[in-house]
């Protein structure tokens, strides 16, 4: 397991991170899974005997069950783990039940302490843009937090580019502390990511922590070209939810993916995460597993490395043409001169 600063920051974490979206099971992510505080126990030992540091949460999953049950699972062990969690999103009907307001981010902040049972949170992200509250009166809260030891650093997550750049120069100009961090979904089938929320993240130094590797659960190796999705998956509840997926471009980049694994020997969810895992700005990838055998799986992603060849095949399996104004980067010389592309070997 290697370990990497989390953007420009001094936080250190594991290259693979632990996703407790899967404890609870309450109502929707009930598709996700239903672990119980044993078994999630179980499944936090065997990521810290693999060297995994980063276990991450929010207070909507399972409406605040996956952070008790985690808080639980990590008990006697909280030196040894670096918990992150989210709110923005509704947790009720009131006025105050959603949102970064201050009275929001004050309370989910003290909920959240007290689900988790712990005194701080390593990494607090706000899961959604509030576009009602003031950028100031977030950062204001914020620092507030920070400087009572509640919250250790914080982040984004969903955000647009804009929404972070005006969140960055907020922190900025009263002089609080920055978000290090921006939650994201990234997959071989999903690379929007790349077009302006990466460029924003080398420049500002905001680092990724990244959700739904496995695009939402469609590169598990089980979805084929000419198969229809398994009665078991949890896409026939959830895929609407989700991020939209061209078709093709899945069933083209499966076929890359099971060439290189006939190569290596891997997986394909593990030769899919190892491909992220050597993004830039990538801190870390959020692993989710509802037993060991999911766990394992995931956990032999790392440790080794595709070859330039590979990665270059699947580079070019997955890109796709960005749209304006994120395409002079790769078709107008003059613009390409002074901005060159982030991948130069492999983009069109």
């Amino acid at each position: 397991m290697e370990y990497r600063r989390v953007g420009n920051s001094g936080l250190v974490v594991s290259e693979l991170a632990f996703g407790a979206a899967t404890f609870g099971g309450g109502e929707f992510f009930s598709a996700w899974g239903s672990t119980d505080v044993d078994d999630a126990r179980r499944l936090v030992d065997r990521c810290l005997d693999a060297g995994i540091t980063l276990f991450d949460t929010a207070d909507v999953y399972s409406a605040g069950r996956s952070e008790e049950i985690l808080g639980r699972a990590v008990k006697g062990r909280r030196d040894d783990v670096l918990i992150s969690t989210k709110a923005a999103l509704p947790m009720g009907h009131g006025p105050a039940d959603a949102g970064t307001s201050r009275t929001r981010l004050i309370t989910a902040v003290e909920q959240a302490l007290r689900r988790l049972d712990t005194d701080r949170i390593d990494l607090f992200q706000l899961h959604g843009f509030d576009a009602h509250t003031p950028a100031e009166e977030v950062v204001e809260t914020l620092d507030v937090l920070t400087r009572q030891g509640k919250i250790r650093y914080s982040g984004v997550s969903n955000y647009a580019g804009w929404q972070l750049m005006k969140a960055l120069s907020a922190a900025d100009a009263a002089h609080a502390p920055r978000h290090i961090a921006h939650q994201v979904y990234y997959s071989l089938i999903g690379r929007d990511y790349e077009w302006d929320l990466m460029p924003l993240g080398i420049d500002q130094g905001v680092g990724a922590l990244v959700w739904s590797p496995l695009g939402w659960g469609r590169l598990t190796g089980r979805i084929r070209r000419d198969s229809p999705v398994p009665t078991q998956s949890r896409l026939h509840e959830t895929a609407a939810a989700g991020p939209p997926v061209d078709e093709e471009l899945l069933y083209d980049v499966v076929d890359v993916l099971d060439e290189i694994a006939c190569e290596t020997g891997k997986t394909i969810p593990q030769i899919a995460l190892n491909w992220l895992l050597r993004r830039p700005t990538v801190a870390s990838v959020i692993v989710g597993a509802r037993d060991a055998r999911q766990l394992e799986e995931n956990l032999g992603a790392v440790g080794w490395s595709l070859t330039p060849d590979q990665i270059a095949r699947l580079d070019a399996v997955s890109g796709r043409e960005p749209p304006y104004p994120h395409f002079p980067y790769y078709r107008q010389a003059g613009f390409a001169r002074i901005n060159p592309p982030l991948f130069p070997a492999t983009q069109r």
